[in-house]
C-alpha cells in the first residue's frame, strides 16, 4: 500500500524500508517453520525478490547496511576463541593446502563465470567466494558490483550445499544420529556493548583511511581480537544472528528483484556449473590435505566443503570424524575470507558505483 503524500519524506522513506524488512522477516519465518535449509537468509531473500519483481522496492539506505555489517562482523569474529585458535595450530600442512585451495576455488570458479557468462572479474570472483557471505555483499556494495546476480549464485550454493551434502554424509554414516550441538555461550550485555562499540570505531577508522568494506572488516577484526585474547566470552544472541540474516536477505533480495526476468532464468545453469566447479576443486584439494594431516578423506571433505562452521562440525560428530580438524579448517577459511577479501578484491578496478541513497 502506498504511503500518503502528506507524510514527511523521511518518514515515508523509513516506512517503505520497514515494510521491506518486515516482508523479509515474514519470508524467513515461513522458511524456518518449514525447516528449509538456511531458512532466515533464503526465505527473506526469496520473498523480497518475488515482491520486487511484481512492484518496485526501495533499496535499504547505507545506515541499515552498515549496522548490519557491524553486527555480522561481531558474529564472525566470535568464532576465534582461544580454543579454536589452538586447534588450528595442530594441522599446519593441511591448513596451507586449504589456503591454496581457497585461491584455486575463487580463480577457477571466477574464470568459469568470467569466460562463460562474460561477467566482470569483480562480479565473478565475489560470486565464486566459498563463504563469508556478509563480507562478499559488503565488498560488492563498495565496489559497485552487481549484488543481485552475485547474491543469486551465492544463495544457490548455500541451499544446495546445506540441503544435499548433509544428507549424503548422514547416509554414509550408516544412520548414526546427529550428536547434540555444543551449548552456546551468550555474551553478557557489557561484552556485547564492547564488541559492537569496538567494531563500530574500528570500522569508522577503516572507512576514514579508505579500506574496502570497512565496517564488516573492522568489526570482524575487533571481535576476533577480543575473543582470541579472552577479553570477551560468548557470542551474540541467536536473535541478533537471525536479524542479521533477515537484513542481508532484504538487501540481497532487493537487488535480485532489479534483475531482468530473462537474466534471472539464465542464472540457474550458471549457478549449477559454478557449484560443480567449486566442489570439484575443493574435494581435489581435500585429498592431499587428508594425507598431510593423517585423517580420513571423509574428514577432509567435510573440512573443505564451503559450508557453515557449526553444520560441518556437527556432521563430523555424526560420522565419527574429528570435529576439531573440521572446525579448525572452517574457522580458518571463514576468517581469511572475511579479513582478506576486502584487500584482495579491493585492488580490482571499481565499477560504476550505485547512485547515493
Amino acid at each position: 500500500m502506498p504511503v500518503p503524500s502528506y507524510v514527511p519524506y523521511h518518514l515515508r522513506t523509513l516506512s517503505r524500508e520497514a515494510a521491506v524488512i518486515a516482508c523479509a522477516a515474514v519470508g524467513g519465518t515461513l522458511f524456518a517453520l518449514l525447516d528449509v535449509p538456511a531458512a532466515w537468509l533464503s526465505g527473506s531473500m526469496l520473498l523480497v525478490s518475488i515482491l520486487g519483481i511484481t512492484r518496485p522496492l526501495p533499496d535499504l539506505r547505507r545506515p541499515w547496511f552498515d549496522s548490519t555489517m557491524v553486527m555480522s562482523g561481531a558474529l564472525i569474529g566470535s568464532a576465534a576463541t582461544p580454543e579454536a585458535l589452538a586447534a588450528t595450530a595442530r594441522y599446519p600442512g593441511s591448513l596451507l593446502v586449504l589456503v591454496v585451495g581457497l585461491v584455486a576455488i575463487m580463480l577457477t570458479t571466477g574464470a568459469y563465470l568470467r569466460f562463460v557468462a562474460r561477467w566482470s572479474w569483480i562480479d565473478s570472483l565475489l560470486a565464486a567466494a566459498p563463504g563469508a557471505l556478509s563480507a562478499v555483499i559488503s565488498v560488492a556494495q563498495d565496489k559497485g558490483a552487481n549484488i543481485g546476480r552475485i547474491a543469486a549464485i551465492q544463495l544457490f550454493r548455500i541451499l544446495v550445499l546445506v540441503a544435499v551434502l548433509p544428507s549424503i554424509m548422514k547416509l554414509s554414516s550408516g544412520g548414526v544420529p546427529l550428536a547434540l550441538p555444543p551449548p552456546v555461550v551468550i555474551a553478557s550485555v557489557g561484552d556485547m556493548a564492547l564488541l559492537l562499540g569496538c567494531g563500530l570505531v574500528t570500522g569508522l577508522i577503516f572507512e576514514k583511511i579508505g579500506i574496502t568494506a570497512p565496517f564488516i572488516l573492522g568489526a570482524t577484526l575487533a571481535s576476533a581480537v577480543l575473543h582470541g585474547t579472552g577479553l570477551v566470552h560468548g557470542t551474540m544472541p541467536p536473535e541478533i544472528a537471525i536479524a542479521v540474516m533477515v537484513m542481508l536477505g532484504a538487501a540481497m533480495g532487493g537487488r535480485v528483484s532489479n534483475l531482468k526476468r530473462n537474466e534471472i532464468a539464465a542464472l540457474f545453469p550458471l549457478a549449477i556449473g559454478g557449484f560443480v566447479v567449486s566442489m570439484a576443486v575443493a574435494f581435489a584439494f581435500a585429498w592431499p590435505a587428508a594425507w598431510l594431516a593423517g585423517v580420513p578423506y571423509a574428514s577432509a571433505m567435510a573440512a573443505f566443503a564451503p559450508g557453515g562452521l557449526e553444520a560441518m562440525a556437527m556432521l563430523a560428530f555424526a560420522m565419527g570424524l574429528d570435529p576439531l580438524y573440521v572446525g579448525a579448517h572452517h574457522l580458518t577459511r571463514f576468517m581469511l575470507l572475511g579479513l582478506l577479501m576486502p584487500f584482495l578484491v579491493g585492488r580490482l578496478k571499481s565499477e560504476k558505483p550505485p547512485a547515493p541513497q
